[in-house]
């Protein structure tokens, strides 16, 4: 199964940081939709692009995050530090967030990487009723909020 294209909006956030960042941050973001596909995406353009991902309306319920470097990737989770890491991947030291760096492509298929996007989404908070197609949401600095607009359906 194919996970949904990028926002070009999102793509056009992305292309400051090269091909190789870009291609890094896509990758994550395909690992992540591929796990789950009815994740809603929230972009922020902030010191950094980030991307939440969450089953409700509200960003603050994410359960991952990329968050784009110049030389690396962050994968992060909102509710990091309750995660089971048996593996120690997690890095930070704050109450909450913890992130695994991705520098690489071969980072994404260390062991326990999967299994904490796994766990995290068990954990996630979901609506009572799916909603009919993921939403993407793009904030850029500057700019007033745009409207939310619903993803694609993925094409097979």
């Amino acid at each position: 199964m194919r996970t949904r294209p990028p926002d070009p909006e999102y793509l056009e956030l992305l292309a400051p940081y090269g091909d190789t960042i870009r291609d890094l941050t896509l990758a994550t973001r395909r690992m992540i939709l591929t796990l789950a596909p009815e994740a809603n995406e929230f972009v922020y353009e902030v010191y950094t692009i980030a991307n939440h991902f969450g089953f409700t309306e509200r960003p603050s319920e994410a359960f991952a995050f990329t968050t784009t470097h110049a030389k690396w990737v962050n994968l992060g989770f909102n509710f990091g530090a309750h995660l089971p890491d048996p593996n120690g991947l997690l890095q930070g030291e704050g109450k909450l967030i913890r992130h695994v760096r991705i520098a690489e492509a071969r980072d994404l298929d260390r062991p326990g990487v999967h299994e904490l996007i796994l766990a995290a989404m068990a954990d996630a908070e979901r609506p009572a009723t799916p909603a009919q197609a993921p939403r993407i949401i793009i904030r850029r600095a500057g700019q007033t909020p745009k409207r939310a607009r619903r993803a694609s359906s993925p094409r097979l």
